[in-house]
């Protein structure tokens, strides 16, 4: 199975354009013979708004018209797609990532770790358990660029049958050492694909710098693209590779199991809530962090 990761500019605040560029780079990668495509976070927004008045504006339900075209777009083109928005959902405002085949949506994901930056200064915490989803024969699981920072969520979703973790980003300068290592991390320690996409450019001054990736169940590196311009990365992959956690180097002498050997009754200290105060947040927002 063959995916690949679209590196994109974006335009602030133009959905209407950023949906047409979507679905052009879309047609593309299945012309190449792709399965899954990945886009950046907040594709079809843009990142850096000043208010949460301002996004609202260009938030929208999940389903709705955009993931509508984006269905009909993987319809025409018999593939599937993860591309980052930002939803409306009653008066919540999330920043989003959804998966969308010729059907319709397969699934959505609301992003459950802020940092205090960009939107996600405005956004609410993801409320929703993380989740699985069946796509074409393969198992995907979202998170969303500072996700990645966290370990268990990457877990949770492997524990659930994930062969791919996608993850949508807005990675900034500062990030460089997350790219490069993370992304092979979180790979290595739950045995599946994961594909990191960035996009590129600049909004209102904040500048992104590129660099997605793809890594193996190993932690090894697929595909990469270390500059900041647009670009389309692939990668073939193969799900039983993924699905195999017991490796056998050396029949009764060499053999792990990563699921097999975790030791859960020792990890309690992990979900104790911290009581600490998120940067820039207020203590109804802490409660909600813990």
């Amino acid at each position: 199975m063959k995916i690949a990761g679209v590196q994109m500019d974006v335009a602030l605040g133009q959905p209407a354009a950023n949906l047409a560029k979507i679905i052009s780079k879309l047609t593309e990668t299945a012309a190449a013979g792709t399965t899954l495509t990945v886009f950046p976070e907040c594709a079809l927004t843009g990142y850096c708004f000043d208010s949460r008045e301002e996004a609202l504006e260009h938030a929208e339900t999940i389903p709705g018209p955009s993931t509508q075209r984006l269905a009909e777009a993987c319809a025409a083109t018999n593939s599937i797609a993860v591309v980052g928005m930002l939803e409306a959902a009653g008066d919540s405002l999330y920043n989003a990532a959804v998966l969308v085949g010729p059907a319709g949506v397969l699934g959505s994901y609301r992003k459950v770790h802020l940092p205090f930056l960009g939107i996600d200064r405005f956004t609410s915490y993801g409320d929703r358990p993380f989740a699985v989803h069946g796509a074409d024969g393969l198992n995907v699981g979202m998170n969303i660029c500072y996700d990645a920072s966290f370990p268990e969520a990457a877990r949770c979703l492997a524990l659930q049958g994930a062969d791919l973790i996608a993850l949508p980003t807005n990675w900034p300068p500062g990030s460089e050492c997350a790219a490069a290592s993370a992304i092979n991390t979180r790979a290595l320690e739950n045995g599946v694909y994961y594909i990191a996409v960035n996009r590129v450019g600049e909004e209102n001054g904040f500048p992104f710098i590129g660099h997605s990736r793809i890594a193996d169940p190993t932690g090894a590196t697929l595909a990469t693209l270390p500059h900041d311009n647009e670009a389309i990365l692939y990668a073939e992959i193969d799900l039983s590779r993924a699905r195999n956690k017991h490796y056998v180097r050396v029949p009764g002498k060499h053999e792990i199991d990563r699921f097999a050997d975790r030791r859960p009754h020792f990890y309690g200290p992990v979900i104790e809530p911290h009581g600490l105060m998120p940067p820039g947040r207020t203590d109804s927002d802490s409660e909600l962090a813990n």
